[in-house]
């Protein structure tokens, strides 16, 4: 018999790497959907793999549990297709869950997959790969990655990315870049750029904010600082959660755009996860691309 709910979730995800908090978890899908098949990564079976079998079954809802990374990878296979994404908020910091206002209590957040409603939202696209919160280049990708070899070191995820920070900030280097945006050419020369899948309220603090997912457009990012010190400034006072004294960012807001650099591959962040993707880069908005159960309006 065909599983009209498939829950996938990946074990490595915070909220979850506890047994205890796991199968208590498993205890609540089996409780509110337990029609629901639900399978779990372990040392053998990668999500990729999981995420492939559960297409393979063509479910009804397909749902991702873990951090952004683990939504994203899961939002990519279904979207296109009339799957819908469930979210179970099961990272760190779930920007995406937060913007839809999933419920981060884990009890909660099963019984929308029970009580949702189907949403259609925004996406973003650069060349063949989506994102569902922002893609950043320069310090993004350079932080990502010293965050990454920490972890693999042994280091928790908080002091990796506080560490990552600093040392990224402190050796960071300038790229150029040529965005294309309609009939405008914007020359830049930067350390970092950000591109959010609509707009943020607060991009320069730990917890941005988009009061939308279904404006259609994407958002631009790129620091006013220039100098090495200024940058490093603003950073604490973005971590201190004192944005006002930040010198921001400057913002582009466009559908679709290109951004071309001198090197033929360019270090990306998607979604907190690292890739390389062929320059030039182009980038364009999905509008309603993503059928999503979210909460009542």
């Amino acid at each position: 018999m065909k599983a009209t709910t498939i829950v996938l979730i990946n074990s490595g995800a915070g909220s979850v790497k506890d047994e205890r908090d796991r199968t208590k978890l498993l205890e609540l899908l089996a409780t509110t959907v337990p029609d629901a098949l639900v399978r779990c990564t372990d040392a053998h079976v990668t999500m990729d793999a999981l995420i492939r079998q559960a297409m393979q079954q063509a479910p009804t809802v397909l749902v991702a549990g873990g951090g952004d990374g683990t939504i994203n990878a899961v939002a990519s296979a279904v979207i296109g297709t009339s799957v819908i994404l469930g979210v179970l908020p099961l990272g760190t910091l779930n920007h995406f869950a937060a913007d839809l206002g999933i419920p981060t209590t884990m009890a909660e957040a099963v019984e929308l997959l029970r009580d949702g409603v189907v949403r259609d939202v925004d996406v973003g696209g650069v060349n063949d790969r989506i994102f569902l919160n922002n893609t950043g280049l320069g310090l993004y990708p350079e932080i990502v990655e010293r965050r990454e070899r920490k972890q693999r070191a042994g280091i928790g995820k908080w002091p990796a990315a506080m560490v990552a920070t600093i040392q990224a900030l402190v050796r960071y280097r300038q790229f150029g870049v040529r965005l294309r945006a309609d009939d405008t050419v914007i020359l830049r020369r930067t350390a970092a750029m950000m591109v959010g899948n609509n707009q943020y309220t607060n991009p320069d603090s730990l917890e941005p904010h988009r009061p939308s997912l279904t404006s259609g457009m994407l958002a631009v990012y790129i620091p006013r600082a220039r100098g090495r010190w200024r940058l490093i400034r603003d950073a604490i006072a973005a971590l201190i959660g004192n944005v006002d004294r930040s010198a921001g960012f400057e913002l582009i807001v466009s559908a679709e755009f290109t951004v071309e650099s001198r090197s033929p591959r360019l270090r990306v962040s998607l979604d907190g996860e690292l890739v390389r993707l062929a320059s030039p880069l182009l980038f364009r908005s999905r509008a309603g691309a993503l059928r999503v159960l979210a909460p009542h309006a």
